[in-house]
């Protein structure tokens, strides 16, 4: 799987030029759910007998969740490293002043030809979306250039593809404990040994919805 796609990645990558438009076309309304709390911001932990094996072990951002379903950003299955110039060039842009490496990741099984971009809440674009107030989301290619400029967030992790939930899904698959919840902090979307983030937020897990 990680061959084919790192192999792909010079398509996969074109989708970070989608308009704000089409990416939040994928995220539910915005909506309270009267009863039920969002998970927006917190931690989705596949418990251990998860029989999905697409999910198997996997951490899940939750970035949206509200009565119309959910949609969330696996942050713990890493496909392969790649030059930001390379990316940029990807997209048909030569920046010979950017810098550093950028990490992939395998969002989730839904439109893995989307890109997102999680990262800390001290950037914002015009299509960022705030998720808790800590992190947010954003899908352009300048976040690309910015990071490679240095005057992009200072906790970033690029993603293709997503998980998503539609209406009470989520909720049954929680009633069946397929998933666990437990809180986001930087240090384990970001910075901990992407094999470990499992076991330490499996630590960390609290009630069922």
């Amino acid at each position: 799987m990680c061959s084919t796609w790192l192999g792909r990645l010079g398509v996969i990558v074109a989708a970070l030029l989608l308009p704000a438009t089409l990416l939040h076309a994928a995220l539910p309304t915005p909506a309270d759910t009267p009863g039920r709390a969002s998970l927006a911001g917190q931690l989705l932990v596949a418990s251990e007998p998860m029989s999905d094996p697409r999910f198997a072990q996997t951490v899940v951002l939750i970035v949206r969740h509200d009565q119309n379903g959910a949609l969330g950003i696996v942050i713990n299955r890493p496909i392969g490293e790649r030059p930001l110039a390379s990316l940029l060039e990807a997209l048909g842009e030569k920046d010979a002043a950017v810098s550093g490496n950028v990490r992939i990741f395998l969002g989730g099984p839904v439109q893995p030809e989307i890109g997102f971009v999680i990262h800390s809440a001290d950037y914002h674009r015009s299509d960022t979306t705030d998720i808790d107030g800590h992190l947010a989301m954003t899908s352009s290619r300048e976040i690309l250039r910015d990071i490679g400029h240095q005057q992009g967030p200072q906790k970033a992790l690029v993603a293709f593809g997503y998980a998503g939930w539609a209406a009470g899904q989520l909720e049954g698959e929680m009633a069946q404990r397929a998933w666990f919840t437990a809180p986001a902090d930087v240090k384990l979307v970001f910075d901990e040994d992407r094999d470990k983030v499992w076991d330490q937020a499996m630590k960390r897990r609290t009630q069922d919805l």
